[in-house]
């Protein structure tokens, strides 16, 4: 929902609880409930869940908007508060490590979204920012190679996500994120 006015505290508390319901039921992979369900299941009225959501594409893009936001504020916070080989580091495990503990939202997504393509490739933009500016500060500081840009970085940590979908394949994750990284190493 765009406004141009602040939410009422009740308003925001209500939109607060559906998107932490959504999210919980797209992280379970239970996107093929009817919509006005996520009303009920959140304990708001379905006058609410339309009010702030028209449909469920909207639903699913404020829960991707929010974690988006999430990856990227940490991506700077740890730009911000570590030396640039172990931000970049951090960010690279730690985005593949949500990406894999948040498989039912990507289903979800690529569902939804087929029909929202710029949502999505809005999304993308906004992590190869941040990977670029992590990537930027390891190699004004000498520690990573400065042929790599981030469009290759993230299609890498998609790959390593997407193949990710089996018991035991966070250590394997793990294991091809510390060869990116040995790759990025100058």
């Amino acid at each position: 929902m765009t406004t141009s006015k602040p939410l009422r505290a009740d308003a925001r508390r209500n939109r607060d609880a559906l998107l932490a319901k959504a999210r919980e039921l797209f992280a379970d992979g239970r996107f093929d409930l009817r919509f006005d369900d996520f009303a009920r299941l959140a304990g708001v009225g379905t006058g609410t869940l339309y009010r702030h959501f028209p449909n469920r594409a909207a639903l699913a893009e404020a829960v991707y908007r929010e974690e988006l936001a999430t990856l990227c504020d940490r991506g700077r916070t740890l730009r911000a508060t570590l030396p640039a080989a172990e931000a970049l580091a951090a960010f690279l495990r730690g985005f593949v490590s949500h990406l894999g503990s948040h498989q039912g939202l990507a289903r979800t997504l690529a569902t939804l979204m087929t029909a929202q393509p710029d949502t999505l490739a809005d999304g993308g933009r906004e992590l190869e920012q941040v990977i670029g500016e992590l990537l930027a500060a390891g190699v004004e500081d000498g520690t990573v190679r400065d042929d790599v840009g981030p469009g290759a970085v993230l299609m890498v940590l998609q790959g390593i996500c997407t193949a990710c979908g089996h018991p035991g394949s966070r250590a394997d994750a793990d294991r091809a994120v510390t060869l990116v990284l040995d790759g990025l190493r100058r």
